[in-house]
């Protein structure tokens, strides 16, 4: 009897389940429909796209099907229209408008044959059909409610145009993937989660839906109230989840329904300062100029009342009609979340928020603490190679200097910026961190500091050595030492490398001012290097001895004078031996005394 009752309603499936076809750019182009009975007026569309080498017919009776579940059953359940669209050669053009259009197209289609709502319209995609979906994200941002990648990402490092609005995106991704890597997703994810005014730091639920090991990540809400969230798969590889507690289809529907594309909220804007706004002060306190803040706002079906200004929870300012400009001074240590919220005349409000960080770091500051997506130059840094210069962040870059996310068996370090010199000229390839342009500032007080960095060459196979430089942001060198990597990772991301130096170089800024870290390749054609991890840390103040060493051996004589270590502290009045002494640097009689071994 069950058999039979499950043939029926197969049947009855794929009697309302078609396949159709339209000619979009003079191409005729297909994609297999289903439309529960009694339907309804003005229902969702979902639009799914499938991977490379697979069709509409796998991705819609295979992937997404089995005896227990089915994507036609979750529409019959909620009442709304699925789309599989078919590739052209089973594959999707992940650069230009020839499928847009053809998405396009099929909304357009399902409008006029079964009247379903514009505002919400859903797109996703499995593998390859996941990275169409970010390419829409922002080729079609507003004629998609929301976003659902599914085991793909673009490989060349996600972007999102300034221009674009927040985007609620769902992400599924199996831990055991081993054709689009898991570890690629989260980098793909902070490009939205920074640019939708998200918070950075997820709430997580785990075993979500009582799946042993599943995590449902949440960051969230941004602006507009929108989420942008990572359903992590233990252990599955490159396919369609349909567990029992979690099938991919209803977690789509399920995420995708509390979203429209229709905007009744007003719309507001922080458009200065710029987001992720950085001020270092290393021994000694911060000086933070005034900053202006400014903002836009606009109401679409009706008039902004008032907008407010805050810092954090602060009330800063409240206008009741623009132009929405205020001027902050004094800001202290800490991070500060600059949010303007605009209210309209029937109540409705909007936020949008900016982060700026004021900081005095006292143990090690993390320079590549801003690295997020593969394919981008990091926010804080900047890249030449002799011919281009890149200013952090940007992104969408599949050549020249940039992020790379190594994902092999073994890597020292996770992520890496790359540059290189492609003409060999003196100090023409270079990464440079808090330099002018950027979003950080770094302030050197007259000090005693530390750099560690794990620098590697890219496509090196003999080894081509780095210039570690501190420099002011005028161009004056202030310290520098030049290292040879020891590990050459072989031109691909995908390699295994290990051995690679942690190289640690102690250095004096003697007069307070602004400064910038400096990575330069060697003065070669087609030198390169590899920051991975870099720290810099204040040790302590400046001695104030002369420049002058004397290097003794430990078993010279006895040392007759006040002997101090490199911060100050007495080790004894005189009559101390130099075999007492440790290896090290010590401070005798106003000057550095070196002791070896």
């Amino acid at each position: 009897m069950k058999r039979i009752f499950l043939f029926i309603m197969g049947m009855a499936m794929m009697l309302s389940a078609q396949a159709d076809e339209l000619v979009v750019n003079n191409e005729t182009r297909s994609y297999n429909v289903y439309a529960p009975q009694n339907l309804g007026e003005k229902r969702p569309l979902l639009i799914f796209c499938h991977g490379f080498n697979q069709d509409a017919n796998w991705i819609q009776n295979s992937e997404f099907k089995n005896d227990n579940v089915s994507m036609e059953a979750v529409c019959d359940t909620a009442k709304f229209v699925v789309v599989f669209p078919n590739g052209i050669n089973k594959g999707w053009d992940l650069s230009g408008d020839r499928d847009i259009n053809f998405i396009k197209a099929i909304i357009d289609k399902m409008v006029t044959q079964y009247n379903i709502d514009r505002n919400r319209v859903y797109l996703g995609g499995f593998s390859m059909g996941g990275m169409l979906t970010y390419h829409a994200m922002n080729r079609i941002p507003d004629l998609i409610a929301a976003f659902c990648p599914v085991s793909g990402y673009p490989m060349g490092g996600a972007t999102a145009n300034a221009n674009v609005r927040p985007l609620p995106i769902l992400h599924i991704h199996g831990t055991g993937d081993d054709v689009c890597a898991f570890s690629g997703a989260q980098p793909a994810l902070n490009v939205w989660i920074n640019h939708n005014g998200c918070p950075t730091t997820a709430k997580v639920t785990n075993n979500y839906n009582g799946f042993n090991g599943c995590k449902m990540h949440v960051w969230g809400p941004g602006n507009q109230n929108v989420e942008v969230r990572l359903l992590e798969l233990p252990n599955k590889g490159h396919w369609i989840c349909k567990e029992p507690q979690i099938y991919t289809g209803k977690e789509i529907w399920n995420f995708c329904k509390r979203f429209t594309s229709e905007q009744k909220d007003p719309i507001v804007k922080v458009t200065a300062p710029k987001d992720g706004l950085t001020y270092l002060a290393f021994g000694g306190a911060v000086e933070v100029p005034a900053i202006t803040m400014t903002a836009t706002a606009s109401d679409p079906d009706g008039t902004v009342a008032k907008v407010d200004f805050y810092d954090n929870d602060e009330l800063l300012k409240e206008f009741t009609a623009a132009p929405y400009s205020y001027a902050i001074s004094n800001l202290q240590k800490g991070t500060h979340v600059l949010k303007a919220v605009a209210t309209d005349d029937e109540g409705r409000t909007g936020k949008h928020t900016v982060t700026v960080i004021v900081d005095e770091p006292d143990g090690n500051y993390k320079m590549y603490t801003t690295y997020a997506a593969a394919g981008s130059v990091p926010e804080g840094w900047t890249t030449y190679d002799g011919s281009e210069k890149r200013v952090g962040f940007s992104s969408g870059f599949g050549s020249g200097s940039r992020l790379f996310q190594f994902t092999g068996e073994k890597h020292d370090f996770d992520m890496g910026l790359y540059t290189r010199n492609v003409n060999g000229n003196a100090k023409a390839g270079y990464a440079r961190f808090a330099d002018t342009g950027t979003s950080t500032t770094m302030m050197l007080y007259p000090g005693q500091y530390r750099i560690y960095a794990q620098l590697a060459n890219w496509n090196c196979a003999d080894f081509s050595p780095v210039t570690i430089a501190v420099e002011t942001v005028g161009g004056k060198t202030v310290a520098e030492t030049t290292v040879t990597p020891t590990s050459n990772i072989g031109n691909s991301a995908s390699n295994s490398f290990e051995g690679t130096t942690r190289f640690e170089y102690n250095f004096e800024v003697n007069e307070k001012g602004r400064h910038v870290v400096t990575f330069y390749t060697a003065d070669a054609p087609w030198a390169d290097l590899v920051v991975g991890r870099s720290w810099i840390k204040w040790v302590g103040p400046v001695t104030g001895i002369s420049d002058a060493e004397r290097l003794v051996n430990s078993e010279e004589g006895m040392v007759n004078h006040k002997t101090y270590d490199l911060q100050g502290r007495l080790i004894k009045e005189s009559g101390i031996r130099h075999s007492e002494l440790k290896k090290g640097l010590y401070i005798v009689n106003g000057k550095k005394m070196a002791v070896r071994k």
